[in-house]
């Protein structure tokens, strides 16, 4: 039988993740409760993991709502330390966006705060905490949901996926290792675990459909610090969408598509028309980490008919047809730290030390302190240099902003936005956005054991 939309709503989003109409309050609003609870993270007979998530489960259930609709959210903090509330890639007004320390209070144990917006863009988010030094811990125990927009008019598809990736850190017992300052990881790549998964199970999400059937899969890194390259074996994916925005229809290079922490990626996959064939999506392994496979899809039944090419979505009217890069604010961010050749074999910072083993500018910063990297007059252009001086590949996000990557041979910018770029070691990377949304603005590592031990800054839009 073929998913209607409507269906859609009753079917993977029910099996592959949870609705968020099932936390409906009676007012309207949807219930976000930060707290602990046991989740089947293992297959059987393994134990229950112990986690942190919204309403005790992870991923928290998904919130979604039609472009023009208010979303509604209460949140509550039923956990032992302060948490905040960031929604990575919406450009929401300053207030909401959640950066506790620079824009809005922690939200302290046993209080609880009604949030009401309207996001103006359509697409793919995700929410997660954003609180200085505990973020890595709260996102690393599962406090994380996706977050839906839907378009007026949206791409017509058997089926539509949603699919938070995630790493976990698993102890011989099942429970998440509570190692979130281990200096090791922050001087480094930042926190990787070894059991891998979808939407809150480990190992590989099992579906079935029919030949020649088109999915959308909307794809969310959740994890503290891996940058996932993830690769299709078998069907026809084309990405229309990247961090929340459309993007001009594309084919993944080699099946591949490279997603940093908190990155989002929509693909269009069209099934292979024979019947028992498979598609899988693997992730990459890292080191001393081997490939896994997060999804499987079999195709049985009937064979649907051949879809139409795959259009260009229409570009967000919203958003610029051009940036005057002769008239940006232009402003070098030069990233150093981490591990570096020479330092002894044993070095293990803790405290103070920790949280200054990172570098913007020459400067160690929570995000919250000291002077603005810049600031501008709203409508400005701004084109950032993001040199990476480290021995790492880096993810460094913006943020109430969507951005172009700018080409090497300053010849342009690929045809996508982003809120977030890869930025090779010793390489740099030029950027660039209009800074049209007025406020205080955090700019710094996406991965989250970099983000807390100094590689952040703030920059402000006037």
């Amino acid at each position: 039988m073929l998913f209607s939309r409507r269906k859609l709503l009753g079917s993977a989003c029910l099996t592959l993740l949870a609705s968020a109409s099932h936390s409906e309050e009676t007012d309207g609003f949807v219930l976000l409760e930060a707290r602990p609870g046991a989740v089947p993270l293992l297959p059987a007979p393994g134990p229950a993991t112990k986690i942190w998530g919204f309403n005790g489960q992870t991923p928290g259930p998904a919130l979604r709502v039609k472009l023009g609709q208010e979303m509604r959210v209460r949140f509550v903090n039923r956990l032992d330390q302060p948490t905040s509330l960031h929604w990575r890639g919406m450009r929401l007004p300053n207030a909401i966006d959640g950066a506790a320390g620079l824009v809005q209070k922690a939200l302290a144990p046993g209080e609880s705060r009604d949030l009401r917006f309207t996001p103006p863009d359509a697409g793919t988010f995700f929410v997660q905490p954003l609180i200085q030094p505990h973020s890595g811990e709260q996102l690393g125990r599962g406090i994380y949901a996706a977050v839906i927009v839907d378009e007026a008019n949206p791409v017509p598809v058997d089926d539509d996926l949603v699919l938070l990736l995630d790493d976990w850190r698993l102890d011989a017992s099942a429970q998440i290792v509570g190692d979130f300052d281990n200096p090791a990881d922050a001087l480094r790549q930042g926190r990787f675990g070894a059991v891998t998964g979808v939407n809150g199970k480990a190992g590989a999400a099992a579906q079935i459909y029919p030949p020649g059937a088109r999915l959308r899969l909307r794809l969310i890194n959740a994890a503290n610090a891996r940058i996932m390259r993830l690769t299709f074996e078998g069907g026809a994916p084309t990405i229309i969408a990247l961090d929340g925005q459309p993007c001009d229809a594309l084919a993944a290079q080699g099946g591949n598509v490279p997603l940093g922490p908190g990155a989002r990626c929509d693909v269009l996959l069209d099934l292979p028309r024979l019947e028992g064939q498979k598609v899988r999506l693997i992730l990459r392994g890292e080191t001393e980490l081997p490939d896994s496979t997060v999804l499987e899809i079999a195709t049985r039944g009937a064979l649907r008919p051949a879809g139409a090419p795959v259009a260009n979505p229409p570009p967000n009217p919203l958003l610029p047809a051009e940036i005057r890069l002769a008239k940006a604010k232009r402003v070098d961010v030069v990233i150093e730290g981490g591990w570096r050749k020479g330092m002894p074999a044993g070095f293990k910072p803790q405290g103070d030390e920790l949280r200054k083993i990172w570098k913007i500018n020459g400067h160690a910063s929570s995000g919250l302190d000291g002077p603005p990297l810049f600031s501008v007059k709203k409508g400005t252009p701004v084109s950032l240099a993001l040199a990476n001086k480290t021995l790492f590949e880096l993810s460094i996000f913006v943020q109430g902003h969507v951005m172009r990557l700018l080409h090497d041979l300053d010849d342009g910018w690929d045809p996508y936005w982003r809120d977030s770029v890869i930025v090779p070691e010793q390489a740099t990377k030029h950027i660039a956005f209009v800074a049209d949304n007025p406020g205080k603005w955090l700019l710094g590592g996406a991965v989250q054991e970099h983000f807390a031990n100094g590689m952040a800054g703030w920059f402000e839009v006037t």
